[in-house]
């Protein structure tokens, strides 16, 4: 593995043997954590709305499905 850091960017070269779904939940973590780094939401706010999400979610599943 090799790291390296430029101007703008952090480049980290990997082997071609490394599990890739493994590498994909890595890269996952890193963007979530890229996309939330200056949020001010509080966890209450956020289970809140991923409540309401799913809810939302599963009731148009039903309706298409007419469960």
């Amino acid at each position: 593995m090799k790291v390296e850091r430029t101007k703008d960017e952090i480049v980290i070269r990997l082997p071609s043997s490394i599990d890739l779904s493994e590498l994909q939940d890595m890269l996952d973590y890193l963007k979530y954590r890229e996309l939330t780094a200056s949020s001010n939401a509080k966890q209450e706010d956020v289970d809140k709305l991923a409540k309401a999400v799913n809810s939302t979610m599963w009731k148009k599943i039903r309706e298409k499905r007419n469960l």
